[in-house]
């Protein structure tokens, strides 16, 4: 296990700021906004050769009730029970506060050894930033910059000083499926993470625009390794009017681009909008293999059902390549099937195709059909091969193919799909034309002696014609 370090303190004192210079990233969404990190972040740093965990949380309430800020601190607590230290983060400029007393009286309860750290104190004399601090009883305060840096990684290598010593760790990279769980906001995504993952890691809450940020989750399920992403709701370009929604669409876009797998969510109890179509396509496009997941299809009747799914089959025609489940997020409803889903689409995505097979269909496809002829020439196809992944790109060589209409090009798509068995991922074929070998040769120049001198050989060719008597 990697050493853990989570990052506490009440809202806005700087620890996304803090997180991101730990793990050397923008990961964590930064603003001058209280409450916009909730959920808790997973990130990895290093000191010299010595790896660790950084978990950003979001700002500590511990006397809120209920509400989000109450699933905000719910979050946080379960960090701190997983933390080997806990860095306890203060805002220097704006000196101790009542909520500060609290969460220090609340630290020491739980018995993790705690760091106490002086935020913001750039430019700030060292004891005076700090005295007041004492007052908490958590040790020396340090006093520490998270937007320059100043005093952090000094910090840090201190840290690991007092932390017992750990068995060597073998940081390896594996490849494993990541599936980015997507849709429009209040459609159920964190409660469908939660039904995966089983347990409550990421907050589900009545309210859309819950999740802000991309919140990437390790889980392992039969032995098999994966990363889960939850993202905030994709709406309407024009109903987004906040800062911080824009920066949450980015994060979304950008976790479908680094994703394997999508899950779209859509809600069955509503019609399938404009937006849903928008961004299957945006999926589509990146070139992601992709699940259909139908929620809240629980308590529907017969009528709603079959209305439902006409309504996908219409509007979401498209996404024929992908699979559809209907599940309920909430009750844990059909999502066991999913993740065999979610396999199947990604080794379709990742899939060695073989040069000699994929130009025998090739051959079989132009066989049965051949491209329409573009101008003078037919277009001709001499063989194809794999020139990439997620998702296969298939590379088909030949003469005039600038000139194959993209209703073949679909054909030649669907094919390859169909002969290899490739389902829940897109396909995309591309032509490359063979060089014209006489293309760089230029005709020789003729010059004026030469077309004189070949004038007057023609005239006297032809008057040796006419002597000539005839038989």
């Amino acid at each position: 296990m990697l050493p853990t370090l989570v990052l506490v303190g009440r809202p806005n004192v700087g620890k996304s700021t803090l997180f991101n210079r730990l793990t050397r990233s923008r990961d964590a969404l930064v603003a001058d906004l209280p409450g916009l990190t909730r959920d808790r972040h997973y990130g990895k740093g290093r000191v010299g050769e010595r790896p660790y965990l950084v978990v950003d949380t979001g700002g500590l309430e511990p006397v809120a009730k209920d509400g989000i800020m109450h699933e905000m601190a719910r979050q946080t607590l379960q960090a701190i029970d997983e933390a080997d230290m806990v860095l306890f983060l203060v805002d220097g400029r704006q000196g101790l506060t009542p909520q500060d007393n609290i969460i220090a009286n609340l630290l020491r309860k739980t018995g993790r050894p705690v760091q106490l750290l002086v935020n913001k104190a750039e430019g700030m004399q060292r004891t005076r930033v700090t005295n007041e601090f004492f007052e908490l009883g958590l040790g020396e305060p340090i006093p520490i910059s998270s937007a320059h840096g100043d005093n952090v990684a000094e910090v840090i290598a201190q840290v690991f000083e007092e932390l017992p010593p750990q068995e060597e760790i073998v940081d390896e990279k594996s490849d494993h499926p990541k599936l980015a769980i997507v849709g429009r906001p209040n459609v159920g995504k964190s409660t469908l993470v939660n039904a995966i993952l089983g347990e409550e890691r990421v907050i589900a809450f009545d309210q859309p625009g819950t999740t802000r940020d991309s919140i990437y989750i390790d889980f392992e399920r039969n032995g098999k390794q994966y990363t889960i992403i939850d993202t905030a709701g994709v709406r309407r370009r024009g109903k987004i009017d906040e800062a911080i929604e824009k920066f949450s669409v980015v994060k979304t876009m950008q976790a479908i681009e680094d994703a394997n797998v999508v899950i779209l969510v859509v809600d069955a109890r509503d019609q399938i909008t404009e937006q849903d179509a928008h961004l299957a396509d945006f999926v589509l496009q990146a070139g992601r293999a992709l699940v259909l997941a139908v929620n809240k299809w629980d308590g529907l009747d017969e009528y709603k059902r079959s209305t439902a799914k006409r309504d996908i089959e219409r509007k979401l025609h498209f996404l024929s390549f992908a699979k559809q489940h209907y599940i309920s997020a909430l009750k844990g409803d059909g999502v066991q099937n999913l993740l065999k889903s979610v396999n199947e689409a990604y080794a379709a995505a990742m899939a060695k195709l073989p040069t000699p097979l994929l130009t025998r269909v090739l051959m079989d496809a132009v066989d049965k059909q051949q491209p329409p002829r573009g101008g003078v020439f037919r277009p001709k196809m001499r063989y194809a091969h794999q020139g990439g992944s997620n998702p296969p790109l298939i590379i088909i060589h030949g003469s005039a193919l600038d000139k194959v209409p993209e209703s073949y090009r679909r054909y030649l798509e669907k094919t390859f799909c169909e002969a290899f068995k490739l389902q829940g991922t897109p396909l995309r074929v591309e032509f490359k034309a063979g060089a014209n070998p006489f293309s760089d040769k230029t005709p020789k120049r003729i010059t004026e002696s030469e077309r004189r001198a070949g004038i007057d050989a023609a005239n006297r060719a032809r008057n040796r014609a006419r002597r000539v008597p005839p038989k």
